[in-house]
């Protein structure tokens, strides 16, 4: 059972992250739509403005890493960008908008640096401080994250249609949202501990958060992360794009994505509740596997998908494996790597991957999605996804399926002592296996 503070630092998280990925979603799920509708850009003009987010996040992302593990419990981090969602209504309105029609580099340039930092590293940096607190107060990761894909899903199920009436009624959303976001996170207690190995280090340096470029294992890691899921991204971008043209009117199939994608993730946040589960089962090297084969899969069916029942299934296909990975993403990193780099490793490992994977491939995708169509893409993209997973078996290390309450114990002896960047992770995997 969680104690009143551990049980008020839950209830404050979850409100936290329900109302940041309500933000997000008002403000890009529809990007693309908006990009290509709105604004008028072709695919390569739009891949041009997802690659310049994502190179701005990929600047963002390790500074928010070594940031959040330097200052520890500290609200800073989830704070500043609460703050920067609040002015994401003025941002589309007045700056990005006017921007992008003058002249699309500029304004690539000029929204990437907002977005990229805001909603891009930003998610990573709030993910990982929810982790960080999670861990220190015995309740599970994935039932605070859960409250993310529910604030997802409320801004879907009516996005689509606002946006038909008026898609600046979305990024105020998001500015409303993020003037609740203040209060949220300056309202939880966030004292550092006295004692244990969840001590944040206060001489961590930057040296120190370098110092995971040298492990094998990080690499190893890499390969999944590098290959398939920045292959997933690329697919998922423009995704949908690609969904309201299988519908009679734009404005159909955008209200229809709408409502799919709350759909979607109401049983995303369901699957929050269950995916702890699997990956007690599985280890969360298996759950890494599981969770990327089923993005691969997702990409070669939407290749082959023929109107909006197809293609709808395909989309849903996202509930199950999005759970999965977050679990299995954040479990592995305590298992295999040093507990007070974590905001480090999640940052640079999967978010600046992410971001360096996107920066690169996204205009090419653009380029193949105006040249060679959607499905051929969606094939090439399934092609080469499957050989980075074929090469995740050899490179990802092994995370034994379940630790038991009798391992605990056995255990917890050793796992007080003194942290090692190979060891110390295991002490953490054991108590993120804790229920709350």
């Amino acid at each position: 059972m969680l104690s009143l503070k551990n049980r008020r630092n839950y209830i404050l998280l979850s409100s936290f992250v329900f109302f940041f990925f309500f933000a997000q979603a008002a403000a890009i799920s529809l990007l693309s739509i908006w990009l290509t509708q709105k604004i008028g850009l072709n695919g390569v003009e739009a891949g041009t403005v997802f690659s310049a987010n994502f190179i701005a996040a990929m600047i963002a992302q390790p500074i928010f890493g070594y940031l959040s593990d330097r200052l520890g419990f500290s609200r800073i981090v989830p704070a500043t960008i609460a703050g920067l969602v609040v002015l994401t209504g003025f941002f589309f309105s007045f700056i990005y908008a006017p921007l992008l029609q003058a002249n699309v580099i500029v304004g690539a340039a000029i929204g990437g640096i907002f977005l990229g930092g805001t909603y891009v590293a930003g998610s990573y940096a709030v993910e990982s401080y929810v982790d960080r607190i999670s861990r220190r107060e015995g309740f599970e990761y994935s039932r605070a994250r859960l409250w993310g894909s529910l604030g997802f899903a409320s801004a879907a199920l009516f996005s689509g249609r606002l946006y038909n009436i008026e898609p600046g009624i979305n990024f105020y959303l998001a500015s409303i949202a993020g003037i609740v976001l203040l209060p949220l996170i300056l309202a939880t207690r966030s004292q550092e501990p006295t004692t244990g190995e969840e001590k944040v280090q206060p001489t961590l340096r930057p040296a120190d958060s370098f110092s995971i470029l040298k492990l094998r294992k990080f690499w190893g890691f890499m390969v999944l992360i590098l290959g398939v899921t920045n292959l997933y991204l690329v697919y998922d971008q423009q995704f949908p794009f690609y969904f309201s043209s299988q519908f009679p009117t734009k404005a159909e199939g955008t209200a229809m994505f709408g409502y799919l994608n709350s759909a979607q993730i109401f049983i995303e946040a369901g699957m929050m509740f269950v995916a702890p589960i699997i990956v007690r089962r599985t280890g969360a090297t298996y759950g890494l596997l599981l969770a990327s084969g089923i993005m691969i899969v997702r990409i070669a069916a939407s290749a082959f998908a023929i109107g909006p029942i197809t293609i709808s299934m395909c989309k849903m296909l996202h509930s199950l494996e999005l759970p999965i990975l977050l679990v299995s993403i954040f479990r592995y990193i305590a298992y295999h790597f040093e507990a007070r780099l974590s905001s480090t490793l999640y940052l640079v490992g999967v978010s600046f991957g992410h971001s360096l994977g996107l920066a690169f491939l996204s205009p090419i995708a653009g380029l193949l999605y105006d040249h060679i169509g959607f499905q051929n893409t969606y094939i090439v993209i399934a092609g080469f996804a499957s050989l980075f997973w074929l090469a995740s078996w050899f490179t990802l290390s092994p995370t034994p399926a379940e630790i038991t309450q009798k391992a605990k114990s056995s255990n917890d002896d050793r796992m007080r002592a003194p942290a090692s960047i190979q060891g110390d992770g295991q002490k953490q995997a054991l108590d993120h296996h804790d229920e709350p």
